[in-house]
């Protein structure tokens, strides 16, 4: 009997895990077990072309919200062209309602409920003998007319299961897609809106398994471990002991992991802080409002105190990512009190803020409450609100808008310099900035063509000039600084038209090359003639003083709160202590350049001298509301590197 084990992954780049475990459960009586991996974007009548030919007895499809509705096209033409062929669904989409999949698709024959290992291994085995599937716990499936569904089979002992990530076949692939990975299932909360609330408790797999099983993924050369476990902090103990381990044998790969924290404690903190690898750890926090009524409304304990003092110290540290998620159109969360939970996370910074929309996921108990809050939404997957008793259609695609927006210029990180300074001296928040340009982006009709990276520029400069926003000068000279650092190499091209004359940039092109210690030791160590600096280097004047523009968007600028636990709050502002991997230009050189200015291989970043939680709606202004307009000119010298390897450094000496 030959199995065929398939889904559609959102991207070629993912894999699934699902698929493995049932196969290696499976494959000691069944050995004929082919694994089938599409995505959602491939033609239908590609995938089954590709399924017709390799002639199964048995198909599993795995399914989640973002692959279902394909999967059931999948299924009625397979059926059309295989009548013969069984046709079985599992995972968490159809898990909750599988009478309603199978009455939608007559095409179905079977659906796995919950933990699929045991209950499709038993199905097999009825599939082939004799076919006696009300024996089967955990399935459904149909006999005559009727639609039957068995009791739920109790959950499995992780720690019975094989291995799914020792197959030969996947070896060749390991560097070049993600692999998932569980240390647990389960979750401890009860977040109304997540499917992962009616699980209740967490199992755990055998640490020293586990251990054995990454080592084996980061030695056959995985470069992304994600592991799906909920809440991967919630054993204290276990998770130390992870991290600890992955530390020492790390060997490059990169492990994300989805945290929970406001539980995390400061021990944690401190060991992460002194010891994780920069680069090597991303976390993903799920901060989903900060409104204290709507948390409650879904069942969702959260102290964003708490919360906000880990995020701050994890990135005080500067070893690890946050991803931070919010989500819009929870109960009691309208279009003002959003606007503070997106001004609330946001001043923290993340290097990904992820606006998500509500989706009232089969199963969960905000969908059983949808009538309450008045919920409208979409029939079919991905199941997103269209509105809410506090929340109308039309404040739903004004944030849509925003989120568009946040995406390109905050999350793609080609503008930091530039967002930084518009979002503390120029609009009241975060919100308001990426809001109203959301709104023009739509009024100029750009959501319906494409762009390249000068659109993302050039866009920008249309927006805040048509607004008649102030200071563009200095504005206009953080994009241009933006846009040279955005390059691995000298760009062929650039977007702005006041450029240096050619007799200027000749100048100081040659008094670069004759006294280039002046400007850095690195850049003296380099021994570049002139010649082979124009092939390397970029130069403009910008009509302002950089350094201290810098200095005004270096760090965090807000009003927070500081201090342990348990004490009373107390106002507290992070300060800059200087630029990360900065040199100082070692004197003024003779003729135009006087003094001696900054020079940095990435953004600024400020060294955070306290983990802060954060308040408040807004982000104030700073004294100097455009600080560097005072007067004066800085020469910016961008050098770019000879290989992929080596970042653009860029040095900024006033004239």
């Amino acid at each position: 009997m030959r199995i065929i084990l398939a889904t559609l992954n959102a991207k070629y780049i993912h894999t699934s895990l699902a698929i493995r475990l049932l196969k290696a459960y499976s494959e000691h009586e069944f050995e004929d077990i082919l694994l089938a991996e599409y995505t959602i974007k491939d033609p239908v009548m590609n995938i089954v072309s590709d399924l017709f030919q390799k002639q199964p007895d048995v198909i599993g499809f795995s399914c989640y919200i973002w692959n279902i509705e394909e999967t059931v096209k999948l299924v009625s033409i397979l059926k059309q062209v295989m009548p013969e062929v069984k046709i079985v669904l599992g995972g968490p989409e159809v898990s909750y309602e599988p009478l309603y999949w199978m009455k939608r698709e007559a095409g179905i024959d079977f659906v796995v409920n919950g933990d699929g290992e045991e209950t499709f291994h038993h199905l097999l085995q009825e599939i082939r003998d004799e076919h006696k599937y009300h024996f089967v716990y955990g399935a459904a499936y149909r006999k005559g007319e009727d639609l039957i569904v068995n009791p739920p089979r109790p959950k499995s002992d992780l720690n019975t299961l094989p291995t799914p990530h020792r197959f030969a076949e996947d070896l060749p692939e390991l560097s070049k897609r993600i692999v998932y990975f569980e240390t647990s299932r389960g979750c401890p909360f009860n977040c109304q809106f997540c499917l992962s609330s009616i699980e209740v408790g967490v199992r755990y797999y055998d640490i020293e398994r586990v251990k054995s099983d990454l080592l084996y993924l980061i030695e056959g050369g995985a470069k992304v471990i994600k592991f799906l476990d909920r809440t991967f902090n919630i054993n204290r103990n276990y998770a130390m002991e992870m991290f600890q381990f992955l530390i020492d044998n790390h060997q490059g790969c990169v492990f994300q992991f989805e945290i929970t924290a406001d539980i995390m404690r400061p021990e944690v903190l401190d060991f992460l802080a002194q010891n994780a690898p920069p680069g090597v750890f991303r976390f993903e926090i799920g901060v989903q409002s900060t409104n204290d009524e709507t948390n409650e409304l879904v069942k969702r304990r959260q102290n964003f105190t708490k919360l906000s003092r880990t995020v701050m110290k994890i990135k005080a540290s500067g070893n690890i990512d946050q991803h931070l998620d919010l989500i819009a159109g929870l109960p009691m969360e309208d279009y003002s009190t959003f606007r503070k939970t997106f001004n609330d996370v946001f001043a923290m910074e993340p290097e990904e803020l992820q606006l998500g929309f509500l989706k009232m996921l089969r199963g969960t108990g905000l969908r059983a409450q949808a009538a309450k809050y008045d919920y409208t939404y979409m029939e079919h997957a991905p199941y997103e609100i269209l509105s809410s008793h506090v929340m109308p259609f039309s404040d739903i695609i004004r944030l849509k808008r925003l989120e568009d927006v946040l995406e390109k210029y905050w999350n793609s990180h080609r503008l930091d310099h530039s967002v930084k300074y518009l979002i503390r001296h120029v609009f009241p928040s975060p919100f308001d900035f990426f809001q109203e340009f959301g709104d023009y982006w739509e009024a100029r009709g750009w959501q319906k063509i494409g762009h390249q990276l000068e659109d993302l520029f050039t866009r920008l400069h249309d927006f805040l000039t048509d607004r008649g926003t102030a200071s563009m000068e200095i504005i206009t000279g953080l994009m241009k600084l933006d846009y040279f650092l955005g390059h691995k190499y000298k760009p062929r091209k650039i977007w702005w038209d006041d450029v240096l004359d050619k007799s200027e940039w000749a100048k100081y092109l040659k008094q670069i090359a004759e006294q280039p210690e002046r400007i850095s030791a690195k850049l003296a160590e380099a021994g570049l003639s002139e010649r082979e600096l124009q092939k390397y280097i970029v130069l403009d004047v910008l009509p302002f003083v950089l350094a201290p523009v810098l200095d005004s968007i270096s760090g965090l600028r807000f009003d927070g709160l500081a201090g342990a636990e348990g004490e009373a709050a107390e106002n507290a502002t992070v300060a800059v202590a200087g630029y990360e991997g900065s040199d100082k230009a070692e004197g003024g050189m003779s003729g135009s350049l006087t003094t001696a200015g900054t020079a940095a291989t990435v953004a600024p970043a400020a060294l955070l001298q306290a983990a802060v939680a954060v308040a408040g709606d807004t982000v104030p202004a700073v004294a100097d509301a455009h600080p560097g307009s005072s007067g004066g000119s800085t020469l910016l010298i961008v050098l770019y590197q000879q290989d992929e390897s080596q970042r653009a450094q860029y040095y900024a000496l006033p004239i």
